[in-house]
């Protein structure tokens, strides 16, 4: 009786959002992608949208935290590359922290590239922060994809 008793109250903290995940349902496209609990604290009642969401927050809200992912979604590089946009443009000076987090991800084969050929250029460079941030200069597309208007991406609008 206490098994079953056990089973049952697992199931119910689990549907309510009391326990935390680490990594998404099985089955999902990034199911390979999965964090440490100690540094996210995401709801198991969430769905895999909002995971990635709110992941995504937390990244931008505090960058280093990158690190504590394991194959890491597009997305959430596409944060992180902003956020290297951001400190290039304002600051001036080369993020090559942040730079080294998204150089480290792409040591698994199982992390998607956000941006074609990173990989590539990681691997070409042994890791070299330096470069790989003078390749993601080179891009123009790299840094300001969300940001760019319709014309910019190449898009014809409908009714201008």
């Amino acid at each position: 009786m206490f098994p079953i008793l056990t089973q049952a109250l697992a199931y119910v903290s689990r549907v309510c959002g009391f326990e935390t995940v680490d990594s998404f349902p099985p089955g999902h496209a990034h199911a390979r992608t999965h964090w440490s609990g100690a540094h996210f604290d995401i709801a198991s009642d969430l769905k895999p949208d909002q995971i990635e969401r709110a992941l995504c927050e937390k990244i931008a809200n505090t960058p280093l935290i990158f690190a504590n992912i394991a194959n890491p979604t597009p997305a959430m590089q596409r944060v992180l590359l902003d956020l290297i946009g951001t400190r290039m443009r304002h600051s001036g000076g080369q993020p090559v922290d942040l730079v080294s987090l998204l150089a480290n991800a792409y040591r698994s084969p199982y992390t998607q590239e956000a941006v074609p050929g990173l990989r590539a250029a990681i691997e070409e460079s042994g890791g070299d922060a330096r470069s790989v941030l003078a390749f993601l200069s080179e891009m123009p597309a790299a840094f300001d994809v969300i940001d760019a208007s319709p014309r910019q991406r190449g898009l014809k609008l409908v009714g201008r």
